[in-house]
């Protein structure tokens, strides 16, 4: 029963998880792809309710929402994170930006020398300035989820019409 409900929650899902993973895309937030693979839904039927659950890597909360800096609040002056806070995992940050360094093979030069500084410093000083100055927000699963949220009670409901419907026809043809 409520087979037509069930499928509209996927539909909703579907959709939110193909435009966020289009955004990432589009953004250029997804440098090794593993947070556009990681995205994904899961619609759970119980006896008297559904449950959806949207799946991604931790960090890609972050790229969503923002994270405000250390010192400055301004590129994600909203955001429920912060920098500094205490309340986040150690060395995260420093760990994903060192491996995306070495990935894209990105290095800054030495002013004085003009030398290639190495990964690590490198890493070092885009950690330092993201940590301060923090991480604006993409949105990139926000907007999508917002927007076909915004139908989604109209959706259900002629769905849920549908399963009704069935459930009478059924109940009929079976007396």
């Amino acid at each position: 029963m409520l087979n037509n409900v069930e499928k509209e929650l996927k539909n909703f899902a579907k959709y939110v998880v193909t435009k966020s993973r289009m955004n990432l895309k589009t953004s250029d937030k997804n440098s090794s792809g593993e947070l556009a693979k990681s995205l994904d839904s899961d619609v759970k039927k119980s006896k008297n309710s559904f449950q959806l659950t949207f799946m991604m890597e931790e960090y890609g909360v972050f790229q969503d929402k923002g994270v405000r800096g250390k010192t400055s609040s301004t590129k994600a002056p909203d955001s429920d994170f912060k920098f500094g806070s205490g309340r986040g995992k150690k060395g995260g940050l420093t760990k994903g930006i060192n491996k995306w360094v070495k990935r894209k093979r990105f290095q800054f030069r030495d002013k004085e020398t003009g030398k290639f500084l190495s990964y690590d410093s490198t890493a070092f000083l885009i950690t330092r300035s993201i940590y301060n100055k923090g991480i604006a927000p993409s949105l990139f699963f926000t907007k999508p989820f917002e927007k076909a949220f915004k139908n989604l009670d109209k959706d259900l409901i002629k769905a849920y019409k549908l399963d009704v419907e069935q459930l009478i026809k059924t109940t009929v043809n079976n007396k």
